[in-house]
């Protein structure tokens, strides 16, 4: 007989999809995800190392890649299709691909802008739309589809940063989420959001190589460290079983945020 706990948080039966789950944090949840029992489709743009991640996945459980360039109206409507084709219907949406663009205020250029935003902001809002009808189609009171959209404490903190479209983005994405809660829910679609602090991942590497700037940024966080794939994972499966939170955005960062 199965524990309350694996009862409560078991996502044994559901599928799921991790956009930008080729690595990163993305691939962190998908194999979160996948260890609690959910068939797990992961999305990129390199359609070679999402395959190279997917077979890595598959010993936590059934992880099927798919290569689409999600920034496009094109990309959107052929992994529909593909999903379309595969599934009657879908449990967990993982809005996570993203980019980033770092400069100086004076040198900041304008395409860093719609590029950003376009990926960071529009891209989840069309996705949903496009998987509006599986998200709804097995979703009920007692069994509420999941969104979870990926924004960062660089939507929440003041300064700091010179990622300032990174930084909208991510506040946008916060704020879409309060309001697409709100719209959703009468078709029992939760929609929440989850703001990673500092975990090491190649958009990270850049600031990380530098072992000054590291201590740096560990003297900012009280606990001391950078966040683990476990941390953000078991957050996940925590949003992804729940049935009754929805219009958070919940910060992950080791206490970064209070500290500011």
């Amino acid at each position: 007989m199965n524990s309350y706990l694996e009862t409560i948080f078991s996502l044994q039966g559901k599928v799921a999809l991790v956009t930008g789950g080729g690595r990163g944090i993305g691939e962190m949840i998908a194999r979160a995800l996948l260890g609690a029992g959910a068939k797990t489709y992961i999305v990129s743009r390199n359609e070679q190392a999402c395959r190279e991640t997917a077979q890595n996945l598959e010993q936590y459980g059934e992880c099927i890649p798919f290569g689409s360039d999600l920034s496009t109206a094109e990309g959107i409507e052929s992994l529909r299709d593909f999903l379309v084709s595969q599934e009657r219907s879908l449990d967990i949406l993982v809005n996570n691909s993203g980019k980033t663009w770092g400069a100086p205020f004076a040198e900041f250029p304008e395409h860093a802008w719609d590029s950003v935003m376009g990926l960071n902001v529009k891209t989840p809002f069309l996705l949903m739309q496009a998987l509006l009808p599986l998200l709804v189609e097995g979703a009920s009171v007692t069994n509420p589809a999941q969104v979870i959209n990926i924004g960062s404490v660089a939507g929440i903190m003041n300064g700091d940063l010179s990622a300032y479209s990174y930084s909208a983005s991510k506040a946008a994405i916060n704020h879409l989420t309060r309001v697409l809660a709100k719209d959703l829910a009468s078709q029992h679609i939760l929609v929440n959001a989850i703001a990673p602090g500092f975990f090491p991942t190649k958009m990270t590497a850049g600031v990380f190589a530098d072992e000054q700037v590291t201590e740096n940024f560990l003297s900012g966080i009280p606990l001391g460290r950078l966040g683990e794939p476990d941390d953000i994972g078991a957050l996940a499966i925590m949003l992804a079983a729940n049935r009754y939170i929805t219009g958070n955005v919940i910060p992950i960062d080791g206490g970064f945020l209070v500290s500011q």
